[in-house]
């Protein structure tokens, strides 16, 4: 089942990276905002629930499937490039395995635990 979700989030990369080009920016944006979304790791300086909350705001995809939405209904490429961001990087973070996170700790994902 593992490799199934894996194929599964490599297909949404790919169709991230696709609805980028049809934005009419250089790929600089997407190469260099790619890992941007991490930053939300920085809400684990006030503790694990405020960390799980912000790193899971930075990497929901419904989130950013909405941004993208609200960008695109508005013509406003900095909405639909900052939802493209946001899908693109939470698939390639949970084909790493790295899932949303619990409040229990950084390591404890709605796809397991990392590092096991």
């Amino acid at each position: 089942m593992k490799i199934t979700l894996q194929f599964e989030e490599m297909a949404m990369l790919a169709l991230g990276i696709y609805a980028f080009s049809f934005l009419g920016l250089s790929w600089w944006w997407f190469v260099g905002l790619f890992f941007a979304p991490d930053f939300g790791m920085l809400g684990y300086v006030g503790g694990n629930k405020s960390g799980a909350f912000f790193y899971n705001i930075f990497h929901h995809k419904g989130l950013a499937i909405l941004l993208w939405i609200v960008g695109f209904a508005l013509q406003n490429v900095i909405l639909q490039l900052i939802g493209l961001i946001l899908f693109s990087h939470s698939a390639f973070d949970r084909i790493l395995g790295y899932g949303l996170k619990y409040e229990k700790g950084f390591k404890f994902t709605h796809l397991g635990e990392i590092g096991n």
